[in-house]
């Protein structure tokens, strides 16, 4: 068996429960049932199953077009009637419950008295801070913050971040268990509300609703702008490396010095505008019209939108590059882990369970 092999092993949790059943609860169900994890799902409403089997029929699909490295035997999936049958001994809790902290609290103090304290418990929280996810908690110690981005089985990044009672042993922990899963880890140095990606996404977010509201661009000209342009640039490189490339200044300073914060600028990013009937109807009206032209569904949307992430990740892939590297290390690791399966069953030896 190579290091490598033993490494991701190890790194690996043997059994995980998921809190919520949602869109994110069933992302992060299909990422880990890939890569061969136990996963048992606690969902308070109805059809837990069928959601999370949904998701990971498009995850399937996606990582058929996405790598040709072995994939392991999938991880079983159970669906348990009770928060204790979901965490009982298992090596992470990953809480998908929606965003409202009362809710949240409550379910972490409830947690942390049935888990023992080696179990991780990580929260998918889009923007609340783990301090204060932590303030009814028995042991606290044990919780952060791992938050993921939409589709969870093909988006790398997970925001870690620890709360002002978290030890340091769980940071480096869950950044293990992420990256072993085929995941960038990016940690939050302080907690701040809304993390560091979704500020910059809600950022965008605001001048696109400003532009409709002051009608100076159409839902699917603001999408075009973004899809055509910087946002393919910015795939690769980020804001920052994408401004000055394109800048023909031969140093960041000179960059910053000529476009810079002396640059006037005419966003209203400041503020947000009021949501009221008029812009909710403008916004529906303009994307309904649009659906309606490209006669395309909810369901070959989101196709396109996994599909369209497949095919940026391989291209780069190959250049070894951002993304690219992240899916290029998973996938040594996942064959290092089908030789090493195919030694043990050349020497006739049972084959090793992952330990958390």
């Amino acid at each position: 068996m190579s290091d490598a092999s033993i490494s991701v092993s190890e790194k690996q949790p043997r059994e995980i429960g998921l809190l919520g059943s949602g869109v994110i609860g069933g992302g992060w169900a299909a990422r880990f049932i890939l890569n061969g994890i136990d996963v048992r799902v606690h969902g308070r409403s109805p059809g837990a199953l069928e959601r999370v089997q949904e998701q990971l029929a498009k995850a399937r699909r996606a990582y058929r077009r996405l790598t040709q490295a072995p994939l392991p035997s999938e991880g079983s999936l159970t669906v348990v009637n009770s928060l204790a049958d979901a965490v009982h001994g298992v090596d992470l809790v990953q809480e998908s419950v929606p965003e409202r902290l009362e809710v949240k609290q409550q379910l972490f103090a409830e947690v942390s008295r049935v888990v023992g304290p080696e179990t991780l418990i990580c929260s998918s929280s889009s923007g609340l801070v783990p301090s204060l996810l932590q303030a009814k908690m028995g042991r606290p110690e044990s919780l952060l913050v791992a938050h993921p981005f939409n589709p969870v089985y093909l988006v790398p990044l997970v925001e870690l971040c620890a709360g002002q009672r978290t030890a340091p042993e769980a940071l480096a922990r869950a950044g293990e268990i992420y990256r072993a899963i085929g995941m960038h880890p990016l940690v939050v140095r302080k907690e701040v509300d809304g993390f560091i990606a979704n500020r910059l996404q809600t950022a965008a977010w605001r001048e696109a609703l400003w532009l409709v509201h002051d009608d100076l661009a159409t839902v699917q000209e603001i999408d075009d702008a973004v899809r055509y342009s910087f946002g393919l640039r910015q795939a690769a490189l980020g804001p920052f490396r994408t401004y000055f490339v394109g800048s023909g200044q031969k140093s960041f300073r000179s960059f910053l010095e000529k476009w810079g914060p002396g640059r006037k600028s005419s966003s209203k990013l400041d503020e947000i505008p009021e949501y009221s009937d008029a812009l909710l109807d403008k916004l529906a009206e303009q994307s309904d019209a649009q659906d309606l032209l490209e006669s395309v569904t909810i369901s070959e949307f989101e196709q396109k939108l996994d599909d369209g992430i497949v095919a940026v990740l391989k291209g780069l892939r190959s250049l070894n590059y951002g993304a690219g590297e992240t899916l290029s290390r998973w996938e040594e690791g996942l064959r290092d882990r089908a030789t090493s399966r195919t030694s043990r069953s050349d020497a006739g030896t049972a084959p090793e369970i992952p330990k958390g």
